[in-house]
């Protein structure tokens, strides 16, 4: 079964909002390794449709621009773009299409269909509810060494818990942590009684 990978842009508080307005000045060749990693090797990008709105006004004008970032542009160009969206879209960047039957149900098809593995950048709402759902395979974070102190975060509070399980971690140059989740299973019960036989005994 294919797999969902998504990755977004973090602040250290939580902050996953307009991040083209705070995080380009941590953007070095490792995140653009790390990003081309996910977004450009992948042959379906899953988007929400606001996300879909910002990348079809910019990438295939950047594409037929024939600049530093063309070749990117046209990896994203080339890859299947399935919308999630509830209303009829019409679209002019190529290969794109709305998803069809829902959005639980249409992720679990598209999941099981021939291919290779599902990228997804931004689109907070849709990864939210795949993760909620226990359809999000690995949540790549880019942890930015930046405090915003305002805007949309990540998880939401009121939410149900829910226990991650760290897969890997990269240290950029810049101070920007690259951490790779999966959802696990909950941690179970405990209090500080079970905590404190791990903190270090003085020798008699």
């Amino acid at each position: 079964m294919r797999k969902i990978i998504a990755s977004l842009f973090i602040s250290l508080d939580g902050v996953v909002e307009a991040p083209d307005q705070w995080h380009f000045p941590y953007f070095n060749d490792e995140m653009g390794a790390a990003v081309d990693a996910t977004l450009g090797r992948t042959d379906t990008l899953l988007l929400g449709r606001k996300t879909y709105d910002g990348f079809a006004g910019a990438w295939p004008e950047r594409e037929a621009a024939g600049g530093e970032d063309a070749g990117f542009a046209k990896k994203l160009g080339d890859a299947r773009k399935v919308v999630v969206s509830g209303q009829d879209l019409s679209f002019t960047w190529r290969n794109s299409e709305r998803l069809e039957g829902g959005l639980v149900d249409g992720v679990a098809a598209l999941k099981r269909e021939p291919g290779g593995d599902i990228a997804m950048s931004g689109s907070v709402s849709v990864v939210r509810e795949l993760l909620a759902h226990g359809l999000l395979d690995e949540l790549h974070l880019m942890v930015h060494p930046i405090a915003l102190c305002k805007g949309m975060r990540l998880f939401e509070e009121g939410e149900a818990t829910m226990p991650l399980r760290l897969l890997s971690s990269t240290t950029f140059r810049t101070g920007v942590l690259h951490l790779v989740y999966a959802l696990a299973e909950s941690a179970g019960d405990a209090t500080y009684d079970d905590a404190k036989v791990h903190l270090p005994q003085d020798e008699a």
